[in-house]
């Protein structure tokens, strides 16, 4: 009897000491357990480009996001950070969520244009043509596989869609981190600022965790001469985001940084620096298409390895 139990317990040790270790496996080089590429948007950060996650050859580029705007941040409301905006007309107007939804990354080989045929594909993806999105949200994995492996003019990227909310504090945040980019010089960013539909498995995953965002691509909250405001658009674009000087990737011990800066000092300005109320851009609004072209305009990327907001 003494023996049997000395047996029972033995195999209980080795069993738990086998789960202990199964949790403590990371599921990709260089990440912690659980990073991998959320399609609810709650964790980017982990995930890899099209090819051979376990390859060591390439390099590691992180992308992370920051705001610039001309006037002062309030840290009066700590932890939270607003910002506040002025114009010369007496207008006030206070930012205290800026968030956005993104897809697909792709950064492209300086003097290639190989990635047009798949920025293409990104715009039909962008448009509002639902026929189009079924088609192509179906067989991205597929085809960001395939880009990957017939050439190499651009590392490919699909994650998302995932939810960016902006740090209003100036503060530079990481959002995503690629292994195993292909070493080379890379000359151009590119993304979709996406609005989430119900009829892919992604958007629909991603719409469960932010309902708020179903067919909304950008929210802002805040307040417009001392009243509450909600700002929403269902914009879908193709962003390229020209990186000078260039990013150079080179091996496995590299690792670089893109910062993208969002202007949002500009989102609510017409040309003559005069604010707009956020709600009369809303769908249908008077401003909707200032406000949405500022918009398209207002991102930058910069090699920024220090995460201190400046090219370096």
């Amino acid at each position: 009897m003494m023996g049997v139990m000395r047996r029972v317990l033995g195999m209980a040790i080795v069993a738990g000491l086998v789960a202990a270790c199964g949790e403590s496996l990371p599921t990709s080089p260089g990440s912690s357990a659980g990073d991998s590429a959320d399609p609810t948007g709650e964790n980017p950060t982990g995930a890899q480009p099209g090819g051979d996650a376990s390859s060591s050859d390439g390099g590691r580029v992180s992308f992370s996001a920051t705001i610039r705007s001309s006037a002062g941040i309030n840290a009066s409301s700590m932890p939270a950070f607003d910002v506040e905006l002025g114009d010369d007309a007496g207008n006030s107007l206070l930012l205290t969520r800026v968030a956005m939804v993104l897809r697909e990354v792709e950064l492209e080989l300086e003097n290639d244009d190989g990635c047009d045929d798949s920025s293409s594909q990104s715009g039909r993806d962008s448009s509002d043509d639902d026929s189009d999105d079924d088609s192509s949200d179906d067989s991205s994995d597929d085809s960001s596989d395939d880009s990957s492996d017939d050439s190499d003019d651009c590392e490919k990227f699909v994650a998302g869609p995932f939810l960016l909310e902006l740090p209003l504090d100036g503060s530079v945040e990481t959002i995503i981190t690629l292994d195993d980019v292909t070493p080379g010089v890379y000359d151009e960013l590119e993304f979709d600022i996406h609005k989430p539909e119900d009829d892919t498995a992604d958007d629909l995953a991603f719409i469960q965790q932010h309902p708020d965002f179903r067919r909304i691509s950008i929210r802002v909250e805040g307040d417009y001469n001392g009243n509450p405001f909600v700002y929403e658009t269902d914009l879908n674009e193709d962003q390229e985001v020209d990186l000078a000087p260039p990013l150079v990737v080179t091996d496995a011990s590299s690792q670089t940084n893109v910062t993208l800066i969002v202007d949002v000092d500009s989102w609510f300005r017409r040309d003559d620096g005069q604010l707009v109320d956020p709600a009369t851009a809303n769908k249908g609004g008077s401003n909707e298409k200032l406000v949405e072209d500022n918009i398209e305009d207002s991102i930058e990327g910069i090699e920024d390895d220090d995460f201190d907001g400046d090219d370096d």
